[in-house]
């Protein structure tokens, strides 16, 4: 029997009083890429920009072919702009940028 993988809570800036439990390597994989690549300043990167800047740089023992990658940036992105670590400019396209 497998050993079950390791849990982290986290939240998501548009729905503040809902927290959801996640698999913490992978979380903590894409969050990692994500500060990576993200400008300290506006106009910061549109998400698939965003996308296309971690893909190369993630575990390929985790996402395999970039599987799932969209559903855990989109998970990180919401968390961290919960945490206040991001921030989103009210562009459209949406642009991301680490918080000052």
């Amino acid at each position: 029997m497998s050993k079950a993988a390791e849990k982290i809570e986290i939240r998501n800036i548009v729905s503040p009083n809902h927290v959801v439990r996640v698999d913490k390597a992978k979380y903590t994989a894409m969050r990692d890429a994500l500060l990576e690549v993200l400008p300290a300043t506006t106009p910061g990167l549109t998400v698939a920009e965003t996308k296309a800047a971690v893909l190369p740089i993630l575990s390929e023992e985790l996402f395999p072919g970039g599987d799932k990658a969209g559903w855990w940036l989109k998970a990180a992105q919401l968390d961290l702009e919960a945490q206040g670590v991001i921030q989103r400019e009210a562009t459209k396209p949406l642009r991301l940028h680490r918080a000052k």
